[in-house]
């Protein structure tokens, strides 16, 4: 069987379009920045916004490791009959899993659309600055490697689990 997904406190089970909303003193952890009340959300940073945007990939691929360890748990059909009710259940908690991993794609289509958009089009405001010493240009310059090494790696698992979705979904639709 799978293991729960790990809740944030007072988020019982529900997914996150039906949550309660709390007060910002209610949900706050020490050295974290507040929720916006509802009236504000016009006016999110797009800081906060790739922070929810984090944690919804957060949540994308703890998901998608659940539906993998649901499907690995299944026994193929090899002409030992299971109980109808294991089969049920299993395929009930992988149909919400997916539900859930479309809500969280669009969740992050829209924080996407919202933090990257605005940008578009804008000409860059030069900034004056200071000329930095070799070293630290060339510390810049490893980051910045390590950063494009690290995005190539993602990009790669991203194809790979999206290949992966691409065949579970071609499964699903043919055990119809």
């Amino acid at each position: 069987m799978a293991a729960s997904l790990p809740q944030k406190p007072g988020m019982t089970g529900l997914p996150p379009q039906q949550q309660p909303h709390h007060p910002p003193s209610a949900t706050s952890a020490p050295g974290q920045q507040p929720m916006p009340p509802q009236g504000a959300l016009r006016e999110i940073s797009p800081v906060f916004l790739c922070r929810i945007g984090q944690e919804t990939v957060q949540d994308i691929v703890t998901r998608t490791m659940e539906i993998f360890q649901i499907t690995r748990a299944t026994q193929l059909p090899n002409g030992v009959t299971q109980s109808q009710a294991m089969y049920q259940d299993r395929f009930g908690k992988l149909q919400e899993h997916l539900r859930q991993l479309a809500l969280l794609f669009r969740k992050l289509r829209l924080l996407y659309e919202r933090c990257l958009l605005p940008y578009v089009g804008e000409e860059l405001v030069s900034v004056k600055v200071e000329p930095c010493s070799p070293a630290v240009n060339q510390e810049r310059r490893e980051v910045l490697e390590k950063v494009r090494q690290k995005n190539q790696e993602m990009k790669i698992l991203m194809d790979q689990m999206r290949n992966l979705l691409w065949d579970v979904n071609a499964m699903l639709t043919l055990r119809k």
